[in-house]
This record gives C-alpha cells, sequence and structure tokens, in this order.
C-alpha cells in the first residue's frame, strides 16, 4: 500500500449556522500529520511508508502495518481503531477488563482481555504478534484500582508489574502521580523494543482544533471565567494533580484530583445549585501526547447538563473531542458552548469586550492569571 503524506483536510457544513462551520471527516488525516511506519525487508532495506529515507521517493512497505493498542474505557480506544483500520493498519487489541468496549473485538486483527496490572502478558501479545508500534488509549479509573478493596493487590499483578510499578507501591521510592506511573509504563515498553505512539501519530483527527466549536459562543462572564480558572488549571496540570477545574463568577467551585472529571461535575453540581459554571480542562505543561491527554465527550456534556453547566473550554490540539458529532449537536441543542483555545491565547492582560471576545486590557494582572504571559487574539474571527 503507498501512502501519500498529507492530502489535505475533507469538510462539511454544520448545521444550524454554527460558529464552527467547517469540520474535519473523521477518516481523512490533517495535512502534515501522516502517520509514519518504520520497515525493514527480509533483504534488511530499511525505509519509512510514504517516504524513502534515501530518495525522498514514496515507498511501498512489504505488507500491512501492524499497530498495537492497550485500550482503557471510553470510545477514544474505538475511534482510533477504526481510525487506524481505516488506514490500512492491522490493529492488535489489549482490552483491559472491566473498562474496555467489547466493540473492540470487532475491529482487532487479533485481540485480547486480560486484567489492567497483567503488563507481563500485555507485552507477550504484542512480542509474539510482531507489533513494534503501540498507542495506550482510554481511562483507566485509578480510584478504582488503588483505593478499592485490597488495592492494586487485589488485581494480582504479575512480575513485570511488580518490577516497574513496586517503586511508587511497594517500596514508596517514588510518587504514584500519573506522569510517574505512565512514564515507567513507557520506559517499560521501550526496553522490550516497542514504542509507545503519541496521539497526534495514532488519531490526529481527534485533536479538538482552535475555535469556537459549538453555535453558541461563552458570554463576557463566561470568558472572564475562562480565563480566571485556565491559568489555576495549568498550574495543576505543572503539579501532576488534576486537568480539570470549576469556576463561576471567577471564584474556584472545584477542582479535579483522583475522582476525574466527571465525578467533579457532579461535586460542583452539590455547591452550586443555580448552576451556569464554567468547566475548563487543558493539558499539563509538560504534557506527554503518548498519554493522559485531556479527553472530553458526550458523557462528558451529559454529565454538565444535568449538573447545571453551561460552558466547556478546552486546549487547542492538545485535548481529545470524542463522539465529535453527537456531542456538538446536543450542545447546540441544550445551548451549551464549547471553546478550544490555544494556551498561548489565554493570558492576564485580556479582558472580554461586550460581545464576548477577549481584548487587550490596560489594567494590571490577576493573581492567577499573571502565570500565563500573552494576548488573546481575536477569538470569534477565527472561530467563524
Amino acid at each position: 500500500k503507498i501512502w501519500v503524506k498529507g492530502s489535505g483536510v475533507n469538510c462539511r457544513q454544520r448545521p444550524f449556522g454554527c460558529c464552527a462551520q467547517l469540520t474535519p471527516d473523521p477518516f481523512t488525516r490533517p495535512k502534515d500529520l501522516a502517520l509514519t511506519d518504520h520497515w525493514t525487508d527480509g533483504n534488511g532495506s530499511e525505509g519509512i511508508n510514504g517516504m524513502s529515507q534515501s530518495t525522498g521517493e514514496t515507498t511501498r512497505s512489504p505488507g500491512p502495518r501492524r499497530v498495537g493498542l492497550v485500550a482503557g474505557w471510553g470510545n477514544f480506544p474505538v475511534e482510533a481503531a477504526e481510525r487506524l483500520r481505516a488506514d490500512g493498519n492491522e490493529v492488535y487489541v489489549v482490552a483491559i477488563k472491566g473498562h474496555a468496549n467489547p466493540r473492540l473485538e470487532q475491529l482487532a486483527t487479533r485481540f485480547q482481555w486480560s486484567g489492567v496490572l497483567k503488563m507481563g502478558s500485555h507485552m507477550r501479545f504484542f512480542t509474539k504478534a510482531g507489533v513494534r508500534r503501540v498507542a495506550l488509549a482510554g481511562k483507566l479509573f485509578k480510584k478504582r484500582i488503588l483505593h478499592h478493596g485490597l488495592g492494586w493487590i487485589e488485581h494480582l499483578p504479575d512480575p513485570t508489574c511488580v518490577r516497574v510499578l513496586g517503586g511508587s507501591f511497594l517500596t514508596k521510592s517514588r510518587d504514584a502521580r500519573d506522569d510517574t506511573i505512565l512514564s515507567a509504563i513507557v520506559d517499560a515498553y521501550t526496553q522490550r523494543g516497542i514504542q509507545i505512539l503519541p496521539i497526534t501519530q495514532v488519531a490526529p483527527h481527534l485533536l479538538a482544533e482552535e475555535g469556537c466549536l459549538s453555535c453558541r459562543k461563552p458570554s463576557r462572564a463566561q470568558m472572564l471565567d475562562i480565563q480566571f480558572g485556565w491559568a489555576i488549571a495549568r498550574q495543576m496540570g505543572k503539579l501532576d494533580v488534576g486537568q480539570s477545574i470549576t469556576v463561576k463568577d471567577q471564584m474556584v467551585l472545584g477542582v479535579e484530583a483522583i475522582e476525574g472529571t466527571d465525578a467533579l461535575i457532579s461535586r460542583t453540581a452539590s455547591l452550586c445549585p443555580r448552576g451556569g459554571f464554567t468547566l475548563v480542562k487543558v493539558a499539563k505543561p509538560q504534557q506527554d501526547m503518548r498519554f493522559d491527554i485531556p479527553t472530553i465527550g458526550l458523557r462528558t456534556l451529559k454529565n454538565l447538563i444535568k449538573a447545571g453547566g453551561k460552558t466547556i473550554a478546552i486546549e487547542a490540539n492538545r485535548s481529545i473531542l470524542v463522539d465529535r458529532r453527537a456531542t456538538l449537536d446536543l450542545a447546540n441543542e441544550q445551548g451549551i458552548a464549547i471553546i478550544s483555545l490555544a494556551s498561548t491565547d489565554v493570558g492576564s492582560s485580556t479582558k472580554p469586550n461586550s460581545v464576548g471576545q477577549l481584548s487587550p486590557s490596560a489594567t494590571s494582572p490577576t493573581p492567577a492569571g499573571a502565570e500565563t504571559a500573552s494576548v488573546v487574539r481575536d477569538i470569534s474571527r477565527r472561530a467563524a
């Protein structure tokens, strides 16, 4: 199969005269984000699907590309598997018991259910199948794994898992933050000769583009809440505490920790029964795009609507939007604003004008906003 890099974006018209008039087709790879694949033939010759290393010409791989998925909860693994198959890859799936969607079995070339802490089994599955590139996709319920029942021992970790994660859970020589745990897992795969792929190579179409994604734009007050909450959420991410924060009237209502975004939204409902709050969810400043990427989708939106929230702000090109069409259709039906902003565009030296866009302010920056030094450009123009 010959893969030609960078064929552009196929767009379709959004209904209802939305701000986001064009949305990427889910099976068209955006320009310059083509998945590359190193390969060797039986004679030891090496190349990359799509471009020869020596001549720069298009090349033909010796067969279908094999990509592995370690699949957790949610639709992210399903949409990633669909995209990989559409691109002509063979997909080998390790599905985490109690988390992964059974539908993945229909999409996989080879499929295996496995316990969450059977890390050695996961690696052997990929190695025996000749898979050298793997993506980590989907959510794991950390609180359920670590703090229910007997904790992680209840899940019977195999020797590989004990060796890799024992420093966090047995000897306590390392902390148990998400980045610490996941970086150790990535290192273990690398030592086995397996590369962990970033989302930009697996399913770039799931990354939210910059602009207002819904028909309704945030109001002036909601933009102030986004601006206020953004810098705080970034600092939380820097400490690897959580990715999400809920805000109303420039006051923090709740912050995410181990419980996750859905539980944060539910807790906010009890703290702010009048509703009208904003959810801000951003990537960490040190975000590794191979794992733990901020994700929202239909479930997030339904929980927000139930709790009385009115606005969701996420980080452009560093956040995943799953169930895109259903999510935006429901947001438009319910009058919810969903906006995707570049982090460099959110700063404290700006304030919303009368139409809800951010513009330079002569006032001094707020203490929370002082952490992000930037000026927001015309969001409405970008979204149109």
